[in-house]
């Protein structure tokens, strides 16, 4: 089939297979998601190392109805203390940074895995936003670092990146685990005002709700700036007042505490093989950062012009996929045809016309490319049925019965 959009293949619902707690807890692709404070329970979502790759952040939004389980936090910590696993290493960042690009950087299969902005430690900094009782909020840190650190594979470690709304809790997390091996990664301030405004309205908002949220735990008063004061200020402005609360948290946690590393995303993205190793060195991991060397071309297909787009060769446009002509395959084995509302808007290709490149007929259209496979013999009359119906009968798989 023709690489199109894929949701996760999962049906919703708790899992009928989900194994007892002790299985579950030894398992990694069983990720602790979601801290339920109402039942003091713990959401685990089954995302295998395959689907975590895929995943920008992960949220509710990117899991989607993976397979659940849920269990008491209790019996969580419980479970878990009763293993040896190192506590995960951590990327504390200010955003727009290339953090997420070296999360990535850590998927070393029999070494690491980076983890980029999980669910549950949202969960924590919601409950302090909400002013809950801090023994609660200590209480689901713990969890959410004790479950965070059960590796995908043998002998890896996990290095977690979580979102930056994080960052005041900083205290917090070098309070609970004294161990506890970090960098503090931080775009300069330039780089920083200059990321919010090329993503215009995006952008802007953003900065304005991280700057509510400052505010909200405390972390703007320092600067001797009222309410009112933050409210007539610039978006690049708030901006600007927001990078600097964040400087303030990390100086302060860099100072207190030797197990912090600092590097700013100029340097990494300038001498990418010498962070990494000085990144291994730090978090006592063995990465070979040579092997980045030996990438001869890079090219990002991709709808933004982002931080991985910074390290490649060559970043394609990508289109959005009411731009285009595609299919997709749901988890039963439905096939639909996806078709599009408007022409390219900016010229972008899609994935089928990018692969087509390739190939020895690269100017090929996504139509053309998908009318050409769809009218195989084998095909042919699921396609015209798809087009009529809006969706083709499922397609047999062979997968093995386990």
């Amino acid at each position: 089939m023709l690489a199109g959009r894929r949701r996760f293949p999962h049906k919703p619902g708790m899992a009928a297979n989900a194994p007892a707690l002790p299985e579950l807890i030894d398992d990694g692709r069983w990720l602790a998601h979601r801290y339920d404070e109402t039942g003091d329970s713990i959401q685990f979502r089954f995302v295998p190392r395959e689907a975590q790759r895929s995943m920008t952040f992960l949220t509710d939004h990117e899991i989607g109805d993976a397979p659940l389980a849920v269990h008491s936090r209790a019996d969580c910590v419980a479970e878990a203390k009763r293993r040896q696993w190192p506590t995960p290493r951590l990327i504390f960042h200010s955003a727009y940074c290339c953090s997420t690009l070296l999360a990535r950087a850590f998927d070393v299969p029999g070494v690491s895995f980076g983890l980029k902005e999980p669910q549950i430690l949202n969960d924590v900094i919601g409950l302090q936003l909400r002013r809950v009782d801090p023994r609660q909020v200590a209480a689901a840190m713990d969890v959410a670092l004790l479950l965070l650190a059960r590796p995908l594979g043998p002998g890896e470690v996990n290095v977690v990146k979580p979102s930056n709304l994080i960052n005041p809790l900083l205290p917090l997390f070098t309070a609970m685990r004294t161990d506890i091996r970090g960098l503090i990664l931080h775009a300069p301030l330039e780089t920083f005002l200059g990321s919010i405004a090329r993503k215009d309205i995006e952008g802007r908002a953003w900065v304005r709700e991280l700057m509510w949220k400052l505010i909200q735990l405390g972390q703007a008063e320092r600067f001797g700036f009222t309410d009112e004061d933050l409210y007539r200020q610039t978006d690049l402005q708030v901006g600007a007042v927001g990078w600097l609360a964040q400087q303030a948290i990390f100086a302060q946690a860099a100072q207190n505490h030797s197990g912090f590393g600092t590097l700013d995303s100029e340097t990494l993205m300038a001498r990418p093989v010498e962070c990494l190793a000085a990144l291994g060195r730090l978090f006592d991991l063995k990465l070979d950062a040579d092997r980045m060397k030996k990438v001869r071309l890079a090219v990002h297909l991709s709808q933004y012009d982002d931080e991985t787009s910074e390290l490649c060769h060559w970043h394609i446009p990508e289109t959005h996929y009411l731009e285009t002509w595609g299919d997709t395959r749901a988890y039963d084995g439905t096939v639909t045809i996806q078709q599009p509302l408007i022409t390219p808007l900016y010229n972008g290709k899609s994935a089928h016309e990018f692969l087509a490149a390739f190939s020895d007929t690269p100017e090929r259209s996504s139509y053309d490319i998908l009318r050409e496979y769809w009218a195989r013999p084998d095909a042919g009359v699921a396609a015209r049925q798809v087009l009529l119906k809006g969706a083709m009968t499922p397609i047999v798989r062979n997968e093995l019965t386990l």
